[in-house]
């Protein structure tokens, strides 16, 4: 399906029953909805799952390439104001959560739940900003697909490599098919994103995190801070997982997923 969300166009798919309680969820960079494609399966006979592109990404229009953070922001509440949806439970990883972060930062109203997913709410240090200029820098010199490569030895376990050719290959050609005018304006709005640590002591809604014992970009670390920091928090380490761990464990991902949301449902009876 399509929509103009803030003069661009969004790809989002739109599963299950219309009156069911909705939940968002929003992929990581350099990918698209489809990354979720085992958590859709497992919910859309009870929830109401909307998956949707981020500007720049999958079948969403990508544009001028001048992103931010905060234009992602805008395009998730107008994505839900076009869908009438007036509050949802929100599921981001990685560059999602960072989104996910920031929306209930501003919109506090629109969310009865948040699902942290392989995320940050640290800004990128200067070593990071820098490393986000020499990435550019390849995608522009060598090209999407010598950048895929690169990218793929950092989100996935050297197992999953090896042994998991399926999904390797999967994510390969998700971001092999990526605008790299895309994929260069995403990393500017990453290094430019604001921190949301300082706020995470008032975000009272109930938050489930996940991280992969094995994931190098957002460890296991970080999560562990933000749990510190979140009220009404819960986290889980799942094992045999780097920065994709929906799709290196699902099992213990889904488990988790499902828990959290049964607890939500009886809290709400």
């Amino acid at each position: 399906m399509k929509a103009i969300i803030n003069d661009a166009e969004l790809h989002y798919e739109d599963f299950g029953r219309q009156t069911a309680t909705p939940v968002v969820l929003i992929h990581g960079f350099p990918f698209s909805h489809a990354m979720w494609q085992p958590q859709i399966e497992l919910l859309k006979s009870k929830y109401r799952v909307i998956a949707y592109d981020v500007r720049g990404h999958g079948n969403s229009e990508v544009g001028d390439g001048q992103y931010l953070i905060e234009f992602f922001v805008d395009d998730l509440i107008g994505l839900l104001d076009h869908l009438k949806i007036e509050k949802t439970i929100l599921c981001g990883l990685s560059m999602g959560g960072y989104t996910a972060l920031r929306a209930v930062e501003r919109n506090p109203e629109r969310f009865h739940a948040l699902i942290l997913c392989d995320t940050s709410s640290e800004a990128d240090t200067n070593e990071g900003k820098l490393r986000r200029s020499s990435t550019i820098k390849v995608v522009k010199r060598d090209g999407v697909k010598a950048f895929a490569e690169t990218f793929l030895k950092a989100v996935f376990t050297p197992e999953s490599l090896e042994n998991r050719v399926d999904i390797v290959q999967f994510i390969r050609d998700i971001i092999g098919s990526a605008s790299p005018i895309g994929i260069c304006g995403t990393l500017l709005a990453l290094a430019g994103r604001t921190e949301t640590t300082s706020s995470l002591p008032t975000m009272k809604l109930p938050t489930l995190i996940l991280v992969g014992e094995l994931d190098k970009l957002t460890p296991p670390s970080i999560s562990q801070m933000m749990h510190s920091k979140l009220p009404n928090s819960e986290l889980h380490i799942l094992p045999r997982a780097a920065h994709l761990s929906n799709l290196e464990n699902p099992e213990e991902f889904n488990t988790h997923l499902l828990n959290f949301l049964n607890k939500l449902e009886e809290r709400d009876t």
